[in-house]
């Protein structure tokens, strides 16, 4: 994957407008030191601290950020002319397959989308809902994914998670641009970080910005992290309460580039840490969001990232398709 550009998101930005949903800001207002010490999430009257803003992606059209990269490819493809008659298909059994259903029914572009026999019957039902066509096979996702490799040797289909990973990314990125011009003077921006692709978008943005990024993973699932002190991309094991978004077990390329390029803080927390971010979103704003998008929050209530005094910092809440029965009760 080519690392994206600032001009990359940029256009990605014009692309998108009026298909996406725009980015809502939600101020929390400022942190005291006495506050971020107690791991709360609470906004403090208090002069002095971090001044934080949520960016609830999360709103976004099928719940994530996926939405915008998955529609810039649309609308590339279909400009140049090299979008197949078959369409696209996808077999990741995450979010992005959901994103990329969404964004062909969009462009009414044929969607099929491969996932294991096991799926959850809801987000099957969601998928074919948005127009897909859905097909179960094998046992596990890797089985999916054979079975959708032979698909589109047969038909001429484009896989649309690695088609053009520098789209799908800079379509990502797009949402800093929405935050800076919300955000007067913003420092620095903190983001979940799975295999890479929207942190990779939003590093172009915040290098050109100077904007710091924290980077934010899992204990139990740090591919950006264990890429930075391996100097290279490396395989990790994955077990954290986030896997199901922020699973990947190895970042992309782009992605370590950016975070070795830029003024990049990669930073991870655990899940009980992550667990209690999430509950706070609930108990205190009634935002429901998923364990990986508490993930960035979690950050900042552990100190695991200690903002400056009067830092102004964004917080990406990127997705929330998740079961909220154990956030009551």
């Amino acid at each position: 994957m080519r690392t994206p550009t600032f001009g990359e998101v940029e256009a990605a930005a014009d692309r998108i407008a009026g298909i996406v949903r725009p980015l809502t800001i939600a101020p929390m207002g400022r942190q005291s030191d006495d506050e971020q010490a107690a791991g709360s999430l609470r906004p403090s009257t208090e002069t002095g601290g971090a001044e934080i803003f949520l960016g609830l992606e999360f709103l976004q059209h099928t719940g994530s950020f996926k939405a915008r990269g998955a529609a810039n490819l649309m609308a590339v493809l279909i400009e140049n002319g090299t979008m197949p008659d078959a369409g696209i298909v996808s077999a990741t059994g995450a979010n992005a397959d959901i994103g990329f259903a969404w964004a062909a029914r969009v462009f009414d572009v044929p969607a099929t989308v491969f996932l294991a026999g096991s799926t959850r019957r809801a987000k099957v039902a969601r998928l074919r809902a948005l127009g897909a066509e859905v097909r179960l096979s094998g046992e596990t996702q890797d089985h999916a994914r054979e079975s959708a490799h032979e698909f589109m040797a047969g038909t001429g289909a484009i896989d649309a998670y690695t088609y053009d990973d520098t789209l799908t990314s800079a379509g990502a990125g797009t949402i800093l641009l929405e935050f800076v011009d919300a955000v007067a003077g913003l420092d620095t921006i903190v983001l979940a970080v799975g295999a890479g692709g929207m942190f990779s978008g939003i590093a172009a943005v915040a290098d050109h910005f100077g904007i710091r990024v924290v980077g934010t993973e899992p204990d139990g699932s740090r591919a950006l992290n264990a890429a930075l002190a391996a100097d290279t991309v490396l395989d990790v094991d994955v077990d954290s309460i986030a896997a199901d978004s922020l699973g990947a077990p190895r970042v992309s390329a782009a992605a370590l580039a950016w975070a070795k390029a830029t003024d990049v803080r990669s930073v991870v927390v655990d899940d009980e840490a992550i667990v209690r971010a999430r509950r706070q979103l609930w108990e205190r704003y009634r935002l429901v969001v998923e364990h990986g998008s508490a993930t960035g929050l979690a950050a900042l209530a552990t100190r695991a990232y200690q903002p400056r005094d009067g830092e102004r910092i964004g917080v990406v809440l990127c997705g929330a398709n998740t079961d909220p029965s154990d956030l009551v009760g």
